[in-house]
């Protein structure tokens, strides 16, 4: 007798077709739930896991095995592709395109956020389509207009430098919130330098 599988070796929830024949018995069972079967047949078949199937003829003269196996592998998972505003959106997550802080009203950028912000446009480059924001924030000292004000020019002066290092204007967007977002909601001088700052975000 014979018991062959093809192909022998498949995807999870790919089929494959089990075929048999058998000459001069008088039963032909193959285990792992197919049961009985004529002598010459086939089937197709969808395991979930690698299975060994062995069919089993009885006759007058004994009875006799034959065996075959499917393999069953996972299913290959296409890599996921982002598009370039989905990897610079997970480079601002990251923190990998860094946010820079500034002095207590002001909004000149001192030689640290220079070198800060020529490091985020080597990453700004390598996505020339996608276009970003650049937000102007404050701490809560002063008057709401005052610090609207000042987050504008915050957020100007890190646009305008970004520009001289290669940026095109046309991608960054200059937007003040003034202290409507504080990082830090403690009401001390660290907290205070944390939330004088500029970050990025990408453009709705």
């Amino acid at each position: 007798m014979s018991l062959t599988v093809s192909p022998g070796t498949i995807e999870r929830g790919e089929h494959t077709t089990l075929k048999w024949s058998s000459e001069n018995g008088t039963s032909l069972v193959i285990d792992n739930g197919i049961g009985n079967v004529r002598p010459t047949g086939e089937i197709v078949i969808s395991p979930g896991q690698s299975t060994t199937y062995t069919a089993t003829v009885r006759g007058r003269g004994g009875e006799a095995r034959a065996s075959t196996r499917i393999t069953v592998l996972e299913p290959r998972t296409d890599p996921l592709v982002l598009t370039d505003a989905q990897q610079l959106g997970n480079l601002i997550k990251q923190g990998t395109i860094k946010m820079v802080h500034f002095s207590y009203d002001k909004a000149q950028l001192t030689a640290t956020v220079k070198a800060t912000l020529q490091q985020n446009a080597l990453y700004f480059r390598q996505y020339p389509n996608v276009t970003f924001v650049v937000e102007g924030h404050c701490d809560e000292r002063g008057s709401e207009e005052y610090n609207l004000a000042l987050g504008d020019r915050r957020a100007i002066a890190v646009r305008d430098y970004l520009i001289q290092l290669g940026i095109e204007r046309g991608r960054i967007e200059a937007v003040s919130y003034g202290e409507e977002q504080p990082l830090d909601t403690r009401k001390n001088g660290a907290a205070f330098a944390r939330n004088r700052r500029a970050q990025f975000s990408l453009s709705n």
